[in-house]
């Protein structure tokens, strides 16, 4: 069985080499190792060659692993699951980014709650790119509104949009997926111009990693092929 040290090798080179196929600056793409389920044991071994960003999808036990890694200082802890709206108070104390931001009730409650002694909270839009009636997101048709709306709150940091493609698509369908969500971002920078940085397209994750590169990725969430086949979410 590979160790979590050889896989994070194996991803990396994963990502330099479709980050020079694409014709992109090196390091350009950042590896987000989704830890969900994992125990804090396995983000020491991760920490111990160097990777530094998780991303967590249950409140609890990210918070749990937080206190349990806090002799790791420069750990970076994103959020990446769906929002509850009473959740929001620990999330905007505790994580460095939000990629699963999809209303403005939430993204209100999170500045409203982020600490002023803090730096503002990266935060990415979430968008169902595909219109799939069982994923979180808005639709690209309220990206417009939304985003401006976000970008004037004042303990929020506006960094880009997250996606998640249709699985079941062939390579080719989840690309054109990538490709839209780039291009949203690019229409966002225009409507935003001189305002929020719009610097980061959180997409691609183990299996799909070089399409959303190819697009544009400057975030890939990448779990399985880090820490191996995942089991049954923690209690």
């Amino acid at each position: 069985m590979s160790s979590i040290a050889d896989n994070l090798g194996s991803v990396t080179r994963r990502i330099q080499k479709a980050t020079l196929a694409a014709g992109r600056a090196p390091g350009s793409v950042r590896l987000l190792a989704v830890s969900k389920t994992r125990p804090p044991a396995d983000l020491r071994q991760a920490h111990a060659v160097g990777q530094r960003a998780f991303g967590e999808n249950y409140l609890q036990e990210a918070l749990e692993k937080i206190e349990a890694l806090r002799d790791l200082p420069d750990l970076e802890w994103h959020f990446i699951g769906p929002i509850q709206s009473n959740k929001t108070r620990q999330i905007a104390a505790h994580f460095h980014w939000v990629h699963s931001v999809d209303r403005l009730k939430v993204a209100r409650r999170l500045s409203e709650q982020r600490d002023d002694t803090q730096p503002p909270l990266n935060i990415c839009l979430q968008v169902n790119i595909d219109d799939e009636a069982t994923k979180s997101g808005c639709r690209l048709a309220e990206l417009p509104e939304l985003a401006g709306a976000i970008a004037r709150l004042p303990n929020l940091r506006l960094r880009g949009l997250m996606a998640i493609p249709d699985p079941n698509q062939a390579d080719s369908g989840r690309r054109t997926s990538f490709r839209q969500l780039a291009q949203a971002l690019e229409q966002l920078r225009l409507q935003l111009a001189g305002g929020a940085p719009l610097d980061t397209l959180s997409m691609g994750m183990s299996d799909d990693l070089e399409l959303a590169i190819a697009e544009g990725a400057t975030w890939v969430r990448v779990g399985t092929a880090v820490f191996g086949e995942r089991s049954a979410k923690a209690p």
